[in-house]
C-alpha cells in the first residue's frame, strides 16, 4: 500500500497508508471550561488532565490546527470545522474572526468549509449572531426541553436554572436567521416526557433539526439503590469510561427506547420530511443500505476525534483521557494521528468486540452495538460488552422495522417517504375508542397519540 500523494495550492502533498479522506474533529478551544455547572457533564472534569492550564488555545495552535485539517482534506471539497467545549464562546468573537482568517489562507480553489459550534447559548446575543449569519455557521444549541426539565440538571455556577438565558441566545440566532439545531439530553428528568419534549422543541421553539443524546453517567460503585451521591462531577476525580454502576441522573435502557418510540409515532404521522431527528435519519439509512451519518450506529468507528486547546488529539470525545491520548499536533501530523495503527485499532475493535449475543440479532445492522463507551454490562450468557442500552435500542428498532421499510420501498421507487403519514392516518381513523395506543405504552390512543400534542409543562 502506498501513500497517496494530493496537491494543494501546487503544493505536493502525501497522504500516509490508510488516510481516511475525510474525518471529523471536535476542537475544544477552552478545554473542558464552562460558565454553567450541569449536574450530568462528564466533561467538566477533564480540566484535570491539564493542571495549571488557562485553557485557551494560543494563535499558533489554531493555525497548525486548521492548516492540517484543511491539508487533510484535500481530496474532498468540503471540510467541517466544528468547535465545542466546555463552552467555545468563551473565547470571545475574536478568536473566531482569526479562525475564519485562517482557514480562507489553507482552503485551496473550489474547497470549502463547513463551520459549526456546539454551544450552551447562554453568551449569544445579536453581534454573535450577525457573525454567525455572515459566515454560515451552524449553530448547534443545548437545550432539555421546558424550563422545568432543562433547569433540572443545566444549571449555572451558582445552581440557578439557565433556560432564560438559553432562551435570550437562541432569540438572537433565529432573529439573524442562523442555521440552528437542537442538542437534547436524554435523563432521569425527560426520559418519561418524550412526546412533551419533541413538541416542545419543535412547536415553542421552531427546531427543525433535533438530536437526542441518552446521559449514561458510568461509575464504578454506587449505593444499593444504584445511584451515586454526587450533585455534579466536580465532587468527583476525572471521570474516565469504566465502572458497571450508573447514576440516578441516567437514562435506562427502557427509559431510551420509551423516549424514542414516544417522539417516533409523532414524528411519523406530522413531521416526515419537516423535522430532521438525527436518530430517525440513521435508522432509515441503515435500513436503506446506506452508510449512517453518526457513528454510534455505524459498523466501525475511529473517524470522530476531539482536540484540546493545546493540539492534544483523542482518540474520540467519549474518551477523552490518558489512554487514547494519540499525540500532539505540534509534535506530529493531524493525518498521520487519524491513519495510525492505534487509532485504526481503536475503531475497528468496535466490530472485532462485538459479543456473539449482538451478532446473531436481528437488528444487529441498524445498531452495530451501539458506542462502545456504552458496552459495560453483559449479556444474557455472561458474555461482557454488552450496549447498556441494548433493551432500549432493541424496542425502538423492532417498533420501527415496519414504517421504515415502507419509506424504504417508498424511496426506491422515487416517491416521497411522507407518504407513510397517510397510511398512519387510515388507520387512525379506523381505530375504536378503547384501542390501545400503537405506541406500545398501554393507554388508550385517544388519550395518548391520539391526542393533540402536549404543550410545555402540561
Amino acid at each position: 500500500m502506498t501513500p497517496a500523494t494530493e496537491s494543494l495550492r501546487g503544493i505536493s502533498i502525501t497522504m500516509p497508508p490508510g488516510a481516511p479522506p475525510s474525518f471529523h474533529v471536535l476542537a475544544k478551544p477552552t478545554g473542558a471550561q464552562c460558565n454553567l455547572d450541569c449536574d450530568y457533564c462528564f466533561f467538566l472534569s477533564k480540566e484535570m488532565l491539564y493542571p495549571d492550564s488557562r485553557f485557551r488555545m494560543s494563535e499558533s495552535t489554531l493555525e497548525a490546527y486548521l492548516r492540517q485539517l484543511i491539508e487533510a482534506h484535500s481530496r474532498v471539497p468540503e471540510v467541517t470545522i466544528a468547535w465545542q467545549g466546555g463552552e467555545p464562546t468563551l473565547m470571545g468573537l475574536d478568536f473566531f474572526r482569526k479562525s475564519i482568517e485562517i482557514a480562507k489562507k489553507y482552503l485551496k480553489p473550489g474547497q470549502r468549509a463547513q463551520h459549526t459550534i456546539q454551544t450552551n447559548g447562554t453568551r449569544l446575543d445579536a453581534e454573535w449572531a450577525r457573525f454567525f449569519k455572515k459566515h454560515d455557521f451552524l449553530v448547534g444549541i443545548s437545550i432539555d426541553g421546558p424550563r422545568e426539565i432543562h433547569d433540572t440538571y443545566r444549571v449555572t455556577r451558582g445552581g440557578s436554572g439557565s433556560f432564560d438565558q438559553v432562551m435570550r441566545g437562541l432569540d438572537a440566532l433565529r432573529a439573524a436567521r442562523v442555521d440552528w439545531n437542537v442538542l437534547t439530553t436524554v435523563h432521569a428528568a425527560n426520559a418519561g416526557r418524550g412526546r412533551e419534549v419533541y413538541c416542545f422543541l419543535r412547536d415553542e421553539l421552531g427546531a427543525e433539526y433535533v438530536q437526542f443524546i441518552p446521559i449514561i453517567e458510568r461509575v464504578p460503585d454506587a449505593a444499593e439503590d444504584g445511584t451515586v451521591p454526587w450533585s455534579s462531577w466536580r465532587d468527583r476525580p476525572l471521570y474516565v469510561q469504566e465502572g458497571d454502576a450508573v447514576t440516578g441522573r441516567s437514562v435506562s435502557g427502557e427509559g431510551y427506547g420509551r423516549f424514542l418510540i414516544d417522539i417516533f409515532e409523532e414524528w411519523v404521522r406530522h413531521d416526515i420530511g419537516r423535522v430532521y431527528v438525527q436518530m430517525f435519519d440513521v435508522a432509515l439509512a441503515n435500513w436503506y443500505g446506506e452508510p449512517p451519518s453518526l457513528c454510534i450506529h455505524s459498523e466501525t468507528c475511529g473517524g470522530a476525534l476531539a482536540m484540546e486547546h493545546n493540539g492534544d488529539l483523542y482518540s474520540c470525545d467519549h474518551f477523552v483521557e490518558p489512554e487514547y491520548l494519540l499525540g500532539n499536533i505540534a509534535d506530529h501530523d493531524m493525518v498521520d494521528l487519524v491513519a495510525s495503527a492505534r487509532q485504526r485499532r481503536f475503531g475497528l475493535n468496535k466490530k472485532r468486540l462485538l459479543p456473539k449475543y449482538c451478532r446473531q440479532c436481528d437488528v444487529r445492522f441498524a445498531c452495530h452495538g451501539g458506542c462502545p463507551k456504552d458496552r459495560f454490562i453483559d449479556t444474557p450468557d455472561g458474555e461482557p460488552g454488552l450496549n447498556y442500552l441494548c433493551d432500549g435500542y432493541k424496542a425502538f428498532f423492532h417498533h420501527v422495522d415496519e414504517p421504515l421499510r415502507l419509506m424504504c420501498g417508498l424511496l426506491r421507487a422515487g416517491r416521497a417517504p411522507a407518504e407513510v403519514a397517510s397510511r398512519y392516518a387510515k388507520r387512525d381513523a379506523a381505530r375504536g375508542p378503547d384501542t390501545p395506543c400503537s405506541c406500545g405504552g398501554g393507554l388508550r390512543f385517544e388519550d395518548c397519540h391520539g391526542s393533540p400534542a402536549p404543550s410545555a409543562g402540561s
